[in-house]
Order: C-alpha cells, then sequence, then structure tokens
C-alpha cells in the first residue's frame, strides 16, 4: 500500500514539475500513438518491397530462414524506422491535428482560453521524447544491431570489396608514415613499401622494400628485400636484408573497409574512430563526420518539423485532412531532399560536414517560424 502511494506521489511531482493538464496528456497520447502507428505502417510496406527486391539474392545464395528474419529484418527494422523518424512524426503530426481541426477541437481548445503557444507545449514535450528516443537509439542501440545486419549483407547480398586505390600514404602514428603504391586484397600484399619516421619534423629513418606481406598468424607485415636508412647527426646509416617483421600500426581489414562500417559503431567508438582516420589523412573522413553530426541534426529536426506539422495542420480548410497530409509530405520530402543535396557538397568538399548538416535545419526553423506566426491563434 505504501508503495502503490509512493508511486502516486512521484507521479503527482512530476505531473505538477511538467504542468501538465487532460488536454495535454490528450496531444501527447494522440501524438505518440500516431507515431508508433505511422512507423508500424510504413515499416510493413518497406519490408515487402525490400523482400520483393532481394528474394533472388535469397533464392541464389539461400541463407538459413532464421537469419534471414533475426539477423537481418528484426535488425533492419530499427533501423529503417529511425533513418525515417523525423518523416514520421511530421506525418503524425500532421494527420492528427489535421483531423482535431476537422472537428474543431483546436477552435474548442483555442476558445477556452488556452493559448496558441501554450498548445505547442504538450507537442513539444512528444518531440523531446521522440528525439531523444531516437538519439539513444541512433548512437548507441541501433549501431550492435547494425553490425549483425551488416555480416548479412556481406554474406548473402553484397558483391566483395576489394581496395582498387593507389599510391596509399597514411600517417598511422604521430610522426609515422607509410606508403605503398597499390595494395592486392587477394594476397594482402602491399607493393613498393615504406615506413617514414619523423622526429621534431626531421626525417630520421625510412624503411623501403620491395613488398610487404601480411602474416596473419603473427599478425605483422613481413617486408621482402629491404633497406633502412637511418639519419644520424653525424651521418647516415644503411641497413638492408631479404625479410624483416614490421609492426606498422595498420591491418588489412583498413584496406578492405567500407565507409558503412561507421553505422555499426556508438557514439563513443565513431569520435575515436574519427580521429584516428584524421590522423592517418583519410579521404573518408568526410563521410564518417557527416554520420557522426547527422546523429544529432537528425534528432533536433524533430521540433523543428513538429512546429511546421502543428502551424500548417492547426487551421481548418476546405480541402480537410488531404490537403494538410499532402503538403506535409511535401515539405518533408523537401527537407530530406535537401540533406542529402548539402551533404554531398560536405563530400565534395564545398561544404564542411558540420555546416552542411545543419543547414537544412536553420533553413526549416526560419520556415516554421514563419509558419508559426501565420497560423490562427
Amino acid at each position: 500500500m505504501e508503495n502503490k502511494n509512493g508511486k502516486k506521489a512521484i507521479f503527482a511531482v512530476m505531473r505538477e514539475k511538467l504542468k501538465l493538464k487532460t488536454i495535454d496528456y490528450y496531444i501527447i497520447r494522440k501524438f505518440i500513438g500516431t507515431y508508433f502507428f505511422a512507423i508500424i505502417l510504413i515499416v510493413g510496406i518497406a519490408v515487402v518491397f525490400d523482400l520483393s527486391e532481394k528474394l533472388d539474392d535469397f533464392m541464389e545464395k539461400k541463407p538459413p530462414l532464421t537469419s534471414i528474419i533475426f539477423n537481418y529484418y528484426f535488425t533492419f527494422i530499427p533501423y529503417f524506422a529511425n533513418l525515417f523518424s523525423s518523416l514520421f512524426t511530421f506525418i503524425a503530426v500532421i494527420f492528427f491535428t489535421s483531423k482535431m481541426a476537422y472537428n474543431t477541437e483546436i477552435i474548442a481548445i483555442l476558445s477556452s482560453g488556452v493559448s496558441f503557444k501554450r498548445m505547442m507545449y504538450p507537442y513539444f514535450v512528444s518531440a523531446f521524447i521522440i528525439a531523444l528516443f531516437s538519439f539513444v537509439l541512433t548512437s548507441f542501440i541501433i549501431p550492435p544491431a547494425n553490425r549483425i545486419r551488416l555480416d548479412f549483407e556481406n554474406k548473402y547480398i553484397n558483391k566483395p570489396y576489394h581496395n582498387s586505390d593507389r599510391n596509399i600514404h597514411k600517417q598511422v602514428r604521430p610522426g609515422i608514415y607509410v606508403y605503398m603504391e597499390n595494395y592486392n586484397s587477394y594476397s594482402q600484399t602491399a607493393y613498393k613499401f615504406s615506413i617514414e619516421q619523423f622526429v621534431d619534423g626531421k626525417l630520421k629513418s625510412k624503411l623501403m622494400s620491395d613488398y610487404a606481406r601480411w602474416d596473419s598468424t603473427r599478425n605483422k607485415w613481413v617486408a621482402q628485400n629491404y633497406y633502412i636508412r637511418n639519419y644520424l647527426p653525424d651521418g647516415q646509416e644503411v641497413q638492408s636484408g631479404s625479410k624483416l617483421d614490421t609492426s606498422v600500426y595498420i591491418t588489412p581489414k583498413d584496406f578492405t573497409m567500407r565507409t558503412s562500417v561507421v553505422e555499426t559503431m556508438n557514439m563513443f567508438q565513431l569520435n575515436r574512430f574519427i580521429a584516428q582516420q584524421q590522423l592517418q589523412g583519410a579521404d573518408t573522413v568526410e563521410v564518417f563526420l557527416i554520420e557522426k553530426y547527422t546523429r544529432i541534426a537528425y534528432p533536433f529536426s524533430t521540433f523543428i518539423l513538429t512546429l511546421i506539422g502543428v502551424s500548417l495542420s492547426s487551421r481548418k480548410v476546405r480541402g480537410g485532412i488531404g490537403l494538410h497530409i499532402g503538403a506535409g509530405l511535401a515539405i518533408s520530402f523537401s527537407y530530406i531532399l535537401f540533406m542529402r543535396f548539402t551533404t554531398m557538397f560536405a563530400v565534395g568538399g564545398l561544404l564542411t560536414p558540420g555546416i552542411a548538416v545543419w543547414f537544412p535545419n536553420i533553413l526549416f526553423a526560419f520556415i516554421a517560424v514563419g509558419l508559426y506566426r501565420m497560423a490562427p491563434k
């Protein structure tokens, strides 16, 4: 009995701090309920289309049915749902708010003395719940599930990935640089292999070899036909030989790694990986930075699209719910398209990843404020 009274007291305190009223609970329940209903509906359609697209791959490579269900689709569903979380949020807001406007519920709320600004409060509480849920999912829960999904795709769907880069130059540690003319992923061999060591900006040692092959049993590179030139204060020292084991802080996985590997990392792992790639001077570091900033910008867009959705659909119009849904879909898809468009500029080096990811939010925030001012009060 005391436990029940304690829970009621805690709930009462939380309710008092949030200052939620009956109408607030009504809107939050409608918002969250419609959001998850939209996810279930659209994800179900996406699974059907994805299955029809990949049916030939499944028939050809014959993965176990349990792997298809649990290793692919059980991990594909949360990934897809979170990927378009902002779209689902917008559809949910447009749908149930238009219905409220059509049933003159919004007019009744405003006529009772509740301001339009106060009516937005439960919407933003719901948006905060969805944004927090999306951020936790994309940063800490979905990455381990993505690892299972990507392993399945690499095994049964995607073609094997082979590195085709030439003149590879990487900084593997501060002051230590590795160069290779090309790398053969089949034999795990680096040709025209060299290691340079700098101290205080001055070259102190350089190893050069015809080629180096990866020894998987000892996790080392074995340089063949090598010579080492050490730069000493009083001259140079040269060593040579036919075979030498080296530890270079780089493995064959670094050459066959797809950019989608960042989808398997939580936020802490992603930050460490980006720092490592920046140290090595990787060409694809912008893609990884886009992934990092997107994990924050996408959940934040929930608030912007919620404000746009309410401002658009709170007015009762002659076209009814259909007109609101059509306008809402047009705006939400334009937001997603604009986000993809700006990230292409970041990959091309015309914009920094941070600006490219956040610019759509900034632009649509101004649109949201403009629509809010024109909304019926």
